[in-house]
């Protein structure tokens, strides 16, 4: 039987540290906001414009539709979003953050790979960073799950 190298060790510790992390902070969020990370992300993302078009933050997320307009209804039950139909087209929808939303978002530790959107951070970082979720994808054998017909993929605009 072949054993881990200290390295492959090495990695496995720091994969499990970042998987307790998520899991802590995740549970913070369920007993403290009543909420989880991702409707805490897409509360933070929706904040960041006075109102978005359904199409335009179904474009910017890459969570199926069905997903996030289940996490929306969940967030607009609870005020914390408002979802109206768009005054120049009524086949369209539009999403804006309420003010209960700002409050609770106010109180919420800014954590999580939407911090990104905000933080500062070195490009090479960044970039390292990407590469490091990307190979961590391969070497756990997660490709058929990543890049599965149920992957929303964003378009590039040209």
């Amino acid at each position: 039987m072949a054993y881990p190298t200290p390295e492959a060790i090495q990695a496995i510790r720091a994969w499990y540290r970042l998987d307790r992390a998520f899991a802590a902070a995740g549970q913070h969020l369920r007993k403290a906001c009543r909420m989880t990370g991702e409707q805490v992300a897409i509360c933070r993302i929706v904040a960041e414009r006075d109102g978005w078009a359904m199409a335009d933050l179904r474009e910017r997320l890459t969570m199926h539709p069905a997903t996030l307009g289940q996490a929306l209804a969940r967030l607009e039950e609870r005020g914390l979003v408002e979802v109206t139909q768009d005054g120049s087209d009524g086949r369209r929808r539009r999403v804006a953050i309420t003010q209960d939303g700002r409050t609770v978002l106010s109180e919420i530790p800014l954590i999580g790979p939407v911090r990104l959107r905000t933080t500062e951070a070195p490009p090479k970082d960044l970039a390292a960073l990407a590469r490091g979720f990307t190979l961590a994808i391969e070497l756990f054998g997660l490709q058929p799950w990543a890049d599965g017909p149920s992957t929303i993929q964003t378009k590039e605009k040209k």
